[in-house]
């Protein structure tokens, strides 16, 4: 890394048709095309009002944090955001809270792709898969943006290919048009028991199964200041979310609900997906969505090296993350970022073998409601930071919908949804783990805070 640079500065080398197709990847991932088969068999039908709901909560959360995104691109996005308008304690807090989410994803998705590889390639060991997998990705990101760029504009190209073509052979099948399908019409959304069969309860426990499967849309405005034009870029891709997910999600759920019953073994055992493929006679539909599927986890991978590495490098900015994470090289890459960011994926994994079982549970759990807390701060800052803006009489060129109000129900609902999480047996272990990481990372931000604060004092005293 000799061609280091100075300025620390990293390059604009993303192209508008990178960042037009990050936008539309940071929402389409394994969960769509396999976790959702789970969402189905948990609330039937009805698991389109729950994708609805997660879906705009979404809509709405994105619309926020572009108002504050275009007014200033900043690849610290809401940490840098949170920073300005509710304090140093909020940006340190979320940035690695957001830090330690996607590092996480790394050996998860490196993992869920070597699985697959080695059900071809029985012979190789999963382990040797995933570290293939994720020093290769890694590579990749030390060289240059563009690298991430392309790759993801490949990756996400290849799954919007995927969706559009399920989502035509679906209607295709809805319309009894396909010759060899077992399966037309939408007779199973309601002939099963019912549209809601398992009662709104349900409902609610689906939605916050699929609301996770959403976490990446924010990534566009991280990687947009890395681009040209990094305003009219966040302004695209925010207006664009709306029909991205009602397509991606709601369309092909749809199709999923409407061709199979709900309570089919087969949602949850091979995923949505298969399953509607091998009632509609597709052949080879398990090799089809595994190829669709290892995309997925590898976009996932690319982008959670990116992202990870992007937040690092922010934080180091900030003085909140050691000096290393601030170094570019030649080519505007922040590479100490990324090596830090695999270090500590590498450390997880490295966990999940020497200790406990019951260890690297919690580590997983203390990211399970970071989503929500990353919504949370930034409707905060946008309430907070518009208010600041206004009051400064600043012209406000991209705007949140109905403000406050909108803010406001936002802020009420996700504070709601985590008092849900914590009286829920099953999600209450990743509130109070989530909890308590984020105690730990504020009190390491106050002592980081009062640190400054000496330092600022005495540099006073010495001038």
């Amino acid at each position: 890394m000799s061609g280091t640079q100075l300025s620390n500065d990293l390059e604009q080398g993303l192209k508008p048709r990178h960042v037009t197709m990050l936008s539309i990847a940071g929402v389409i991932g394994a969960g769509l095309f396999v976790g959702s088969g789970h969402a189905i068999a948990e609330a039937g039908p009805a698991v389109l009002l729950a994708y609805a709901a997660a879906g705009t909560l979404v809509v709405l959360v994105m619309r926020m944090l572009a108002e504050m995104a275009v007014a200033s691109p900043d690849t610290g996005s809401f940490s840098t955001y949170a920073d300005r308008a509710i304090g140093h304690w909020a940006g340190f807090t979320i940035g690695w809270l957001y830090w330690w989410f996607w590092v996480l994803v790394i050996p998860l998705e490196a993992n869920a792709a070597a699985t697959i590889l080695h059900a071809w390639f029985p012979n190789v060991a999963i382990w040797v898969f995933t570290l293939v997998i994720t020093l290769l990705l890694t590579a990749t990101n030390l060289f240059s943006v563009k690298n991430y760029g392309e790759f993801e504009f490949w990756f996400a190209l290849i799954k919007v290919v995927a969706i559009i073509g399920f989502v035509i052979l679906g209607l295709a099948a809805i319309c009894g048009l396909l010759p060899n399908s077992q399966v037309s019409g939408v007779s199973h959304l309601v002939d099963t028991q019912g549209f809601m069969p398992n009662g709104l309860g349900a409902v609610l426990a689906a939605m916050l199964t699929t609301m996770f499967s959403f976490m990446g849309t924010e990534i566009v405005t991280i990687a947009a200041a890395e681009s040209h034009n990094p305003g009219k870029q966040i302004s695209k891709a925010t207006n664009s979310v709306i029909w991205r997910i009602g397509l991606f999600y709601l369309v092909s759920i749809f199709i999923v609900v409407a061709l199979v019953p709900w309570n089919d073994p087969s949602l949850a055992q091979v995923g949505s997906y298969q399953t509607v493929l091998d009632r509609m006679g597709i052949p080879n539909a398990k090799l089809i969505v595994d190829l669709v599927v290892l995309v997925a986890v590898t976009s996932c991978l690319n982008s959670a090296l990116y992202t990870a590495s992007r937040m690092l490098f922010s934080l180091g900015k900030r003085g909140d993350a050691p000096a290393a994470a601030k170094r570019t090289n030649a080519s505007g890459t922040p590479y100490w970022a990324v090596i830090l960011s695999t270090a500590a994926a590498f450390l997880a994994v490295f966990a999940n073998y020497v200790a406990p079982a019951a260890v690297f549970e919690f580590l997983l759990a203390s990211s399970g409601a970071i989503a929500l807390l990353v919504y949370l701060v930034i409707a905060v800052s946008q309430l907070r930071m518009r208010q600041k803006r206004v009051a400064a009489g600043e012209k406000i060129a991209f705007r949140m919908w109905l403000f406050p109000g909108l803010t406001y129900a936002v802020i009420v609902f996700i504070v709601a949804i985590l008092g849900i999480m914590l009286f829920q047996e099953e999600h209450r272990v990743e509130i109070l783990a989530t909890g308590l990481l984020s105690i730990l990372v504020i009190a390491a931000g106050l002592l980081v805070a009062r640190r400054r604060q000496i330092e600022g004092k005495a540099a006073l005293v010495l001038n």
